[in-house]
């Protein structure tokens, strides 16, 4: 029996994958389920897939798929792509990372888990499958801790709220009001978390094979928490901008009222005087 280690990352930004490809003189264009498989030893693109070598799966929405690839290999990899896209920096740094494990063999029976998949023999299709996912995971887990941080910031609006206070500069709030819309956009527009792979509709055993891998790592359930997560955070953002416009109103009126008011005393002055 063969093993194929996993390893997927989620850079701090999406990849442009066409445009990357434009820049190492690949000349090769790219859908949004297709990713860019690279020799991650030389950079140059990977026509030969099997077990136990080692490969590189770039993703538009900024996740990449080491296989059997040691750290080292990762980040000299990376420091290289640099030359290309500056995202690929973030690496040193990002904390979205997972691990899983392929295991092939004759005789064996199809067993996957959220840690390893264990498969009869070595198929290309069910190991971009399997890239596919995790890859979408990592992507997700970027964005969860992201909108979970937005939800503290949030929080502390709310206390002011609780005191009266309601001076939150428009540009606050529109800053707030632009994560809350740039997480939804991410989630489903670069992620396509909802979406299956075009190969999926061709092949039932690959279709079924993505629709257990995406339950085991609850891709549409993660999805869904992200949704209601942004409603609500934009539920809070229309409330304050609400009152924040409705407080403006009543200032202009009331300095409306006292303009009137100095100018009926400036009348009343002016025709006694007379």
């Amino acid at each position: 029996m063969t093993q194929d280690h996993f390893v997927a990352i989620a850079l701090s930004g999406e990849l442009d994958l066409n445009r990357l490809a434009a820049a190492m003189g690949l000349g090769q264009r790219y859908r949004w389920e297709e990713p860019m498989l690279l020799n991650p030893e030389d950079g140059a693109l990977l026509t030969v897939k099997s077990s136990g070598i080692s490969q590189c799966h770039l993703y538009y929405f900024g996740s990449l798929i080491f296989i059997n690839c040691s750290d080292a290999l990762i980040l000299s990899f990376c420091d290289r792509m640099a030359r290309f896209a500056e995202v690929f920096r973030s690496v040193h740094v990002t904390k979205y990372r997972d691990t899983y494990t392929l295991k092939t063999g004759n005789g064996s029976e199809l067993k996957i888990t959220n840690e390893n998949a264990v498969m009869p023999r070595y198929f290309p299709a069910c190991v971009n499958i399997i890239s596919f996912v995790i890859a979408k995971s990592v992507a997700l887990e970027r964005i969860e801790e992201q909108v979970d941080l937005l939800l503290d910031e949030m929080e502390g609006v709310i206390q002011l709220l609780e005191r009266g206070k309601l001076a939150i500069p428009d540009r606050k709030l529109a800053r707030l009001a632009s994560s809350i819309l740039n997480f939804k956009y991410k989630s489903i527009a670069h992620i396509m978390v909802l979406d299956k792979p075009d190969i999926t509709w061709d092949n039932e055993e690959l279709d079924h094979l993505y629709g257990r891998m995406a339950n085991l790592f609850e891709l549409s359930q993660r999805y869904h928490e992200i949704k209601t997560k942004s409603e609500t955070l934009m539920d809070i953002t229309e409330v304050f901008t609400g009152l924040s416009h409705a407080q403006r109103s009543t200032r202009l009126e009331w300095i409306i009222i006292i303009l009137i008011a100095l100018e009926i005393v400036l009348y009343v002055i002016d025709f006694l005087a007379k």
